[in-house]
């Protein structure tokens, strides 16, 4: 006996090889949704075993950094810690804290003190605001005002700091210098281009060259001042940058001395000495036969020789201001 195939009168096959057919791809189905769940929970399985890792690496160094500090740690800092938190200290301990601190104040005021007068820059206030901060990055807003003998200035910048490498990177933006002098026209654009550049250190050595100059021609027109009140004086306004020098005997007769102190954008600080003369043609006729038509010339030769508080003494006796 032979067993063919069942067919229907339709030609289809009958249902239970429908149901058969169905039920193999089913299973390749499920077969493959759980191949593809078993790759998940492999790749989840992964990510948790590093997860643990990089907490037990953790953990490492949170013990370790306890220990330092243990290791690291006295009972004047603890003192300390318990002071400012508000508990008690130990016995006696409360005095000890506070000498420590004011001892360590007068150290760093001492220190202070030194570094003014080495540099020249006394520092009165320095504030400081957070603007940013956050694990890569932090800016903060700086307003630091002193005094360069004479000069007062007041510096207001923004300190950013880069962090997340083996050291932070410091950079310096928007920048502002407010200088309290109004004898400052040689200074301003010096001052526009650290603006410019951010050139804070450029700013502070420039700042005790250019003050140290501007003191040398306040304390030579000082000198003459004192020294020859009859003849010599400074012009209301003129900030110390012009010494006019009066003959006594011949009104009208005057000799002025323009000092001033140039300062590039390079920070070179020059000084600049020139002799005006103002001689009335009545006053010409007095004066012996040599011209003086060339002393701006013949001054500056004596500057070159002698320096400018010799140069002006000999001004003053050549052109018979003052006799010995």
């Amino acid at each position: 006996m032979t067993y063919g195939k069942v067919v229907s009168s339709t030609g289809r096959e009958p249902p239970n090889a429908f149901r058969w057919e169905k039920n193999r791809q089913l299973t390749k189905m499920e077969e493959r949704v759980n191949a593809e769940n078993s790759e998940e929970v492999m790749l989840l399985e992964e990510n948790i075993r590093h997860l643990q890792a990089e907490v037990a690496k953790l953990q490492c160094q949170r013990q370790r950094y306890r220990e330092q500090l243990t290791l690291h740690s006295s009972e004047p800092l603890q003192d300390a810690l318990s002071l400012l938190c508000g508990h008690e200290p130990r016995e006696g301990a409360a005095h000890m804290v506070l000498s420590g601190l004011r001892e360590e104040v007068e150290e760093l005021e001492k220190d202070l003190q030194w570094q003014s007068r080495m540099n020249g820059i006394s520092l009165r206030s320095c504030t400081a605001s957070t603007l940013q901060s956050s694990s890569t990055k932090s800016v903060q807003q700086m307003c630091v005002s002193g005094q360069c003998s004479e000069l007062e200035f007041q510096v207001e910048l923004e300190l950013s700091e880069i962090k997340g490498g083996e050291r932070p990177e410091k950079s310096i933006s928007s920048l502002n210098v407010v200088m309290c002098a109004s004898d400052l026209h040689d200074f301003s654009s010096f001052l526009s281009g650290v603006e410019e550049s951010n050139d804070l250190l450029l700013f502070f050595r420039t700042l005790r060259t250019f003050s140290d100059r501007v003191d040398e021609r306040r304390r030579a027109f000082q000198h003459f001042q004192a020294k020859y009140g009859r003849v010599a004086c400074v012009p209301d306004g003129c900030n110390w940058s012009l010494l006019t020098l009066h003959h006594p005997d011949l009104p009208g007769c005057t000799f002025v001395v323009r000092w001033t102190v140039d300062v590039s954008k390079e920070g070179e600080v020059t000084a600049k000495l020139d002799l005006l003369t103002k001689i009335p043609d009545r006053a010409l006729r007095l004066f012996p036969s040599r011209a003086i038509g060339g002393a701006g010339e013949a001054f500056h030769s004596l500057l070159r020789l002698l320096g400018p508080e010799a140069a002006l003494e000999e001004v003053i006796r050549a052109v018979g201001l003052i006799t010995d």
